[in-house]
């Protein structure tokens, strides 16, 4: 399985609704991207000095890479990457990717 990291910094004029509708954009994806699993959102909670400005995030479970490669070149992906880019601070600049293989346990 693939865990697909995803940390962003808002730009502050980002009204909550938007952020809610970037997110209900992801979550659909579900119903089109076979292989695509649980998808989380969440402002960061952590105690620790070292989040450098990402101040919300999301996770995205894959069944394995061919499906999170499959969801990275769809249009429905590309549409609301497109969207959540677009609020964020700085565009791409606002945005960390990183992801897991957690078969390799």
């Amino acid at each position: 399985m693939i865990r697909h990291c995803v940390f962003v910094r808002f730009r502050n004029d980002v009204p909550d609704a938007e952020r809610a509708a970037i997110h209900a954009d992801l979550e659909a994806l579900r119903s089109v991207i076979s292989g695509m699993a649980e998808v989380e959102f969440s402002a960061n909670v952590s105690p620790e000095p070292f989040a450098r400005g990402f101040g919300h995030g999301f996770t995205i479970d894959f069944r394995d890479s061919a499906a999170r490669d499959a969801y990275l070149v769809h249009e429905a992906h590309q549409r609301a990457g497109a969207r959540l880019v677009a609020a964020l601070e700085g565009g791409t600049d606002g945005l960390m990717v990183f992801d897991l293989d957690l078969t390799e346990k």
